[in-house]
């Protein structure tokens, strides 16, 4: 019961933060604001969290793991490389939907990473993990005969990377601009489709 009770206060201070962030930005509230929204005490905040910084990566880690564990559950399903990539583009419709409102958040993660060398480590860490994992599922293609033998895996995985972050943050600044999840089917298709084995 108390650890639920725990549990729960956590979740508060941290969608109070998200509100704050996304609203006023993070340099702009303080630990008292932040208790003063979620209903909470002092005591209560820094039982959870040591420092604002703290609570600020948990909730960059949190949006992030739930991206890898997305990830994660199409490569256990064990189909080919190509089918796991064409499977991750309606990973990527959700995500638009989860991301819808947290631009605010996004570029936070990106102005405080220019800031603070901790904050820095923690944003590009998950970049370099998925290049990686990107690259290794590409390698695997190749072993499998599925992905072109004479490409460059490490490269390829970078621009996968760089489209699907652009599309996504395009898609927050300018929604009305493009169905943005259309733009990620026809992106992700022409991208498997350079990528792929051509059928001898």
């Amino acid at each position: 019961m108390a650890q639920q009770r725990s549990e729960n206060t956590r979740e508060q201070v941290m969608a109070a933060a998200v509100e704050l962030f996304c609203r006023l930005g993070y340099d702009a509230c303080g630990v008292a604001e932040i208790c003063a929204t979620a209903g909470i005490s002092k005591g209560a905040f820094y039982h959870h969290f040591p420092s604002k910084k703290a609570l600020f990566l948990a909730i960059m880690d949190r949006w992030l793991q739930s991206i890898d564990e997305r990830i994660a559950g199409f490569r256990a399903a064990g189909s080919s490389v190509p089918r796991v990539m064409q499977a991750m583009t309606g990973a990527m419709e959700s995500i638009f939907t989860d991301a819808s409102g947290q631009l605010p958040m996004f570029m936070e993660f990106m102005v405080q990473a220019s800031r603070d060398q901790a904050v820095w480590e923690a944003t590009i860490a998950p970049y370099r993990t998925y290049q990686t994992q990107f690259a290794r599922m590409l390698a695997e293609g190749k072993d499998e005969g599925s992905i072109r033998v004479d490409l460059d895996e490490q490269s390829a995985a970078w621009v996968l990377i760089a489209f699907l972050v652009g599309t996504l943050l395009q898609g927050e600044v300018m929604p009305e601009a493009a169905d943005w999840k259309l733009v990620v089917k026809t992106g992700m298709r022409m991208f498997l489709d350079s990528v792929q084995r051509s059928a001898e």
